[in-house]
C-alpha cells in the first residue's frame, strides 16, 4: 500500500515532533483506563450501526468501493498520473461499465429471475413425471413425495414472484436503491481522491505508545482484506461472467441468473461450482432432455470453471492463504446480518478479518507469556 507507507512516514515525523515538543516523558494511562475508553468506543460504534444502518449503507458501500479501487489508483499514480487524473479515469471507466450493465445485463437478469420463478412448477411437474415413469410406486395419489413436488413448485412461484415484485415496486425500496446508486459512487470518488491523506491523518492520531503495534496489526488486517475482498471479489466476478456467458452460448434458458448465483457464492470453496452446477444441470435436463451433448457441455462448463478456480485464479489473485476460514466467514455474515441487517453483512468481512488478526496476535503473545509457559517452559539458562 503506497498510501499506507506514505502515511507511516508522515506519522513517524509527527510523533518525533510531538515527543520533542513535550520535553519530558509523560505517564501513560493505566491499561484498565485504556480498556474502558476503547470498550466505550466499540459500544458506540455498535449502537450507531444498529440504529442508523440504513442511513450508513451508501457510505459503507462507497468506502468499500474506494478501498477496492485504491490499488488501481496507486498504479496509475506510479505511471506518472496525478491522484486527480487517476481518480477521474477510474470514475469514467466505472460509469461506462455501470451503464453497459444497466442496459445489457440488469434487465435480462430481472427477466430471467422472474421467468425462473414462473417456470418452477413446470420443472417440478416434469420431475414428477420422470419419477412416476421410473418409480411409479413412489408417486401414487396418496404419496407424500408427490404432494411435496406440487407444493414446492407452487410455493416457489408464488413467494418468489411476489417477493421480487415487492422489492421492485416498493416505494421505500426504490428510494433506497436510488440513494444507494447516487450517494455511494459520490462517496467512493471523494474517498478515493483523498485516500492517502486520510490514511496519513489516521496514522497521526494513533496512540503514540501503541502506534507500532497498531500499525503492524493494521498491515496484517489489510493483507487479509486485500486477499479476500480484492482477490476473491475478482475471482467471483471472473467466474460469474464466465459461467453466465458460457451457459448462454450453450443455449441454457436461465444461463445469466445461474452464472450470477454461481459467481456470487464462489467465495465459499467448491460451493459455487456445486450449487451452480447442480442448478444448471437440473435446468439442462429439463430443457435438453435427450440432447446429451448439450447436457454434457453444461456439466463441462462447471468442470472447467472449477479447474480454473483451483489452479489459476485463486492461487494467482488470492494466494495460498487468505486468513479467513469459510466457516468463520459464514458465522460472521450470519451474526452481523441478524444484528445489523444488510449493513452488518457488509461490515462482517472487515470485522471478521480484524478479529482473526487480533486473535492470532493474542495467541502469539499468550504463547510467550508466563501464563502459558509457567515453570515448565522457562529455559534453565534464563
Amino acid at each position: 500500500m503506497a498510501g499506507y507507507d506514505l502515511g507511516l512516514k508522515k506519522a513517524t515525523m509527527f510523533r518525533t515532533l510531538y515527543v520533542l515538543s513535550q520535553g519530558r516523558k509523560r505517564v501513560a494511562l493505566p491499561v484498565r483506563e485504556q480498556a474502558k475508553y476503547w470498550g466505550i468506543t466499540a459500544v458506540v460504534v455498535a449502537l450507531v450501526l444498529w440504529s442508523l444502518g440504513n442511513v450508513l449503507l451508501p457510505f459503507v458501500v462507497g468506502a468499500a468501493i474506494a478501498y477496492f479501487l485504491d490499488p488501481v489508483a496507486d498504479r496509475l499514480e506510479a505511471m506518472g498520473l496525478s491522484r486527480i487524473a487517476a481518480t477521474a479515469i477510474i470514475t469514467v471507466f466505472s460509469i461506462l461499465v455501470f451503464f453497459l450493465a444497466a442496459i445489457l445485463i440488469i434487465p435480462t437478469l430481472i427477466q430471467q429471475t422472474t421467468n425462473l420463478f414462473n417456470t418452477a412448477p413446470a420443472i417440478f411437474k416434469q420431475l414428477q413425471l420422470f419419477f412416476a415413469e421410473q418409480f411409479p410406486s413412489l408417486l401414487d395419489d396418496t404419496s407424500p413425495i408427490r404432494e411435496a413436488f406440487l407444493s414446492v413448485g407452487a410455493s416457489i412461484q408464488q413467494k418468489g414472484a411476489s417477493l421480487l415484485a415487492t422489492l421492485l415496486s416498493s416505494a421505500a425500496s426504490l428510494l433506497n436503491i436510488v440513494l444507494l446508486f447516487v450517494i455511494s459512487p459520490v462517496v467512493a470518488v471523494y474517498l478515493l481522491l483523498d485516500w492517502d491523506n486520510m490514511i496519513t491523518r489516521i496514522n497521526a492520531l494513533l496512540p503514540l505508545d501503541h502506534a507500532p503495534v497498531v500499525r503492524q496489526l493494521m498491515r496484517d488486517i489489510d493483507k487479509t482484506l486485500s486477499s479476500f475482498v480484492r482477490g476473491m471479489g475478482s475471482v467471483c466476478l471472473i467466474l460469474g461472467t464466465y459461467y453466465a456467458v458460457a451457459l448462454m452460448i450453450v443455449g441454457l434458458d436461465f444461463g445469466l441468473i445461474v452464472g450470477a448465483i454461481a459467481g456470487l457464492v464462489t467465495f465459499i470453496p467448491y460451493v459455487g461450482a456445486l450449487l451452480g452446477g447442480a442448478l444448471a444441470i437440473g435446468l439442462a435436463l429439463f430443457q435438453f432432455w435427450g440432447d446429451w451433448v448439450s447436457i454434457g457441455l453444461v456439466a463441462g462448463i462447471f468442470f472447467i470453471g472449477q479447474f480454473l478456480e483451483g489452479n489459476l485464479l485463486t492461487p494467482k489473485l488470492v494466494g495460498n492463504s487468505v486468513g479467513l476460514h469459510p466457516v468463520w466467514l459464514m458465522l460472521a455474515l450470519s451474526v452481523f446480518g441478524a444484528l445489523f441487517g444488510f449493513i452488518g453483512m457488509l461490515v462482517a468481512v472487515p470485522v471478521a478479518a480484524s478479529i482473526g488478526v487480533l486473535a492470532r496476535f493474542g495467541i502469539s503473545n499468550y504463547l510467550q507469556s508466563r501464563l502459558y509457559r509457567g515453570l515448565s517452559g522457562i529455559d534453565p539458562k534464563e
